[in-house]
């Protein structure tokens, strides 16, 4: 039994686009093969690609709303060909007249929501054997979730998402090096099948670079937070800085750094294939130890006592 796409994603019929997609982010982390070793999470996974990548598309949800499960049956210029060629003369069967597509035809002429048969409809409207025709398939998307690291690095993925009949079927995928959110990688003739001869779609997969505790993405630059002790911040330091894709750079730190000031490392951002690489911003915070020795309290009374620096006044 086909499940509802609404109901998978867990929204109602009327949820908008931005609370799909986050929806479907939420169960797609809970439900990814890699994080949930749970026996049915690969099949929830498989079924929240499908969902998503129907409902995502503004026309291809259109269209599931109006023809629901055999959406993929119709041609995506029904209104035009129907416009062109008429609506009279195919057939409606009931619950005896045997299997049919239910949907809702919207010709003002008494079926609104009957059971058709796919031959006869495609017949009377664009000749016979039109629903043998030759139909390209459509192009499909999903998203393809991604580390900061990952997306720095890019290489090979294996991606799992929904095949024909709901098998689960995997993807080799060669992602670019510097890949940015957002953005989207093709993999030709792996969307929807055509029917007779007609080839078949695309499937595009769109990128989706996942919070990290460390960076902060802004495009191509990456912001990062450097902690510095005290007398670091005010006697200056050379300090390590993490980078994407896991290594270090080293950051001068200026005599007289207070926190939030940032520091501008050329080039240290995300790489880019096709012009120049983004930057890498480090943002001093200065940090001071949670319990202070004897001799530690003893130096800093007396640097209390003897500088006249009032950070309140500055």
């Amino acid at each position: 039994m086909a499940r509802d796409f609404y109901e998978v994603l867990g929204v109602s019929r009327t949820a908008s686009q931005d609370e799909i997609q986050q929806a479907y982010r939420k169960l797609a982390r809970k439900n990814h093969p890699d994080v949930n070793k749970d026996p049915g999470a690969e099949e929830r996974f498989k079924d929240l690609n499908e969902a998503y990548s129907v409902l995502s598309d503004p026309k291809s949800r259109a269209r599931y709303d109006r023809f629901g499960e055999d959406f993929r049956k119709i041609p995506e210029d029904f209104d035009e060909r129907v416009a062109a060629g008429g609506g009279g003369g195919f057939r409606a069967r009931g619950p005896a007249g045997g299997p049919g597509v239910r949907y809702a035809t919207g010709f003002g002429d008494g079926f609104t929501a009957q059971d058709v048969d796919l031959e006869d409809l495609f017949g009377s409207l664009f000749g016979a054997g039109a629903a043998r025709s030759r139909v390209p398939g459509a192009d499909q998307e999903a998203e393809l979730p991604l580390t900061v690291d990952e997306a720095y690095r890019g290489g090979r993925r294996t991606v799992t998402l929904a095949g024909p009949a709901g098998q689960p079927r995997r993807y080799e995928v060669d992602v670019p090096p510097g890949v940015t959110d957002g953005q989207r990688v093709r993999l030709a003739g792996e969307g929807g099948r055509g029917s007779g001869d007609a080839p078949a779609g695309d499937l595009y997969l769109r990128v989706r670079v996942q919070p990290d505790p460390r960076f902060r993405l802004d495009g191509r630059d990456v912001h990062v937070q450097v902690p510095v002790a005290p007398w670091e911040a005010a006697l200056g330091a050379t300090v390590p800085v993490p980078t994407p894709g896991g290594g270090t750079a080293k950051v001068t730190v200026p005599p007289g750094s207070s926190s939030g000031r940032r520091l501008r490392l050329r080039g240290e951002g995300m790489p880019n294939p096709r012009g120049a690489d983004g930057d890498l911003y480090a943002e001093i915070r200065v940090m001071v130890p949670p319990t202070l020795g004897d001799r530690e309290r003893e130096l800093f009374e007396k640097l209390a006592a003897t500088s006249s620096f009032d950070p309140r006044r500055t």
